[in-house]
């Protein structure tokens, strides 16, 4: 390969990244602004969106939700439906305002899949309900996933006897997840065998 075909590869490539990387400050610069338009058109929450995972998030969001009898209630991947529902009928929840949704596979997907419920809905607007200890991931992958799409949220922790706080990997991880989704519409939800062995010596995986 003569020594033009070589630098010529390397300008290439040099384009490509500053490229990427151009494009993705871009793309964060953008998030903050959408945001910032969403809770300005619509201050007030329009419905609540709970991460499942332990019970104890969908009874605190049963409670919560006593008092805003107008929002709709989302619950992406929690206990199952015959546990459920009893928490919120106790809680004298209408069923039409309940959606149960089970396709989400970890805590990224908990938002990819709903986007385009939220979005069809024209929801600018959420409460964002997970225990403290999660709170910070959900709150990362929140910026970016609902964030990019104009949908600003507003964070409520449930308070948790867990006695340790998630660490800063999978932060990063669904972080870089989240990017992906952006850019491809595609998760990185097939690689979760892979994942869960990486970080296997940490106590959260992909929930």
């Amino acid at each position: 390969m003569s020594l033009f075909v070589k630098q010529f590869h390397r300008q290439l490539q040099r384009y490509w990244i500053f490229s990427i990387t151009g494009f993705i400050l871009i793309l964060l610069l953008i998030i903050p602004l959408r945001l910032a338009i969403a809770y300005y058109q619509a201050p007030q929450p329009q419905a609540i969106l709970t991460l499942g995972a332990w019970i104890d998030r969908e009874e605190f969001t049963a409670e919560f939700a006593r008092w805003y009898p107008s929002l709709e209630i989302w619950v992406s991947s929690g206990s199952f439906p015959y546990m459920v529902r009893p928490i919120f009928q106790a809680a004298g929840i209408r069923s039409d305002r309940l959606h149960l949704d089970y396709r989400a596979v970890d805590t990224v997907t908990n938002f990819t899949t709903l986007v385009p419920d939220f979005k069809q809905r024209q929801f600018q607007h959420l409460y964002l309900i997970t225990s403290d200890y999660h709170m910070p991931r959900a709150k990362a992958i929140a910026t970016l996933v609902l964030g990019s799409q104009g949908i600003a949220f507003t964070p409520l922790s449930v308070p948790s006897n867990q006695p340790k706080k998630e660490s800063i990997r999978p932060i990063i991880r669904d972080i870089g997840r989240s990017i992906l989704w952006i850019f491809t519409g595609r998760t990185g939800a097939k690689l979760q065998p892979f994942l869960n062995h990486y970080f296997s010596q940490y106590h959260f995986g992909l929930r």
